[in-house]
């Protein structure tokens, strides 16, 4: 019994769970608050979004560097060591702190 309440204020809900559920997409500051307007949406529910460390990636709880398999919370305090599963998810899922340009390669 009781209640579960993200730090942001999103209250869970056993029933009738709606939120990230596949058909709005939305971030739950974007629900309270409206979207912006095209051209400058949001990258994580926290806007601006943290700055990534060079080389890692954000995973949610803090940040993840792929050389040393480590997770440090976002004040770089450790939290864990990623085991191959994690790491895999991580660097398939999550923001990174570069970005990466693609070329159109059209059809032969």
């Amino acid at each position: 019994q009781g209640k579960y309440t993200f730090a942001d204020g999103l209250e869970y809900k056993d029933k009738k769970w709606h939120y990230c559920d596949g058909y709005d997409r939305r971030f739950y500051t974007e629900i309270c608050s409206g979207l912006k307007p095209a051209g400058i949406s949001q990258l994580t529910n926290l806007d601006p979004p943290k700055k990534i460390p060079e080389g890692c990636y954000d995973c949610g709880d803090g940040f993840y560097n792929p050389e040393t398999r480590v997770i440090v919370d976002y004040k770089l305090k450790f939290l864990r060591n990623a085991d191959d599963d994690e790491h895999e998810w991580i660097i398939r899922t999550c923001r990174k702190a570069w970005d990466e340009t693609t070329e159109h390669k059209p059809k032969p």
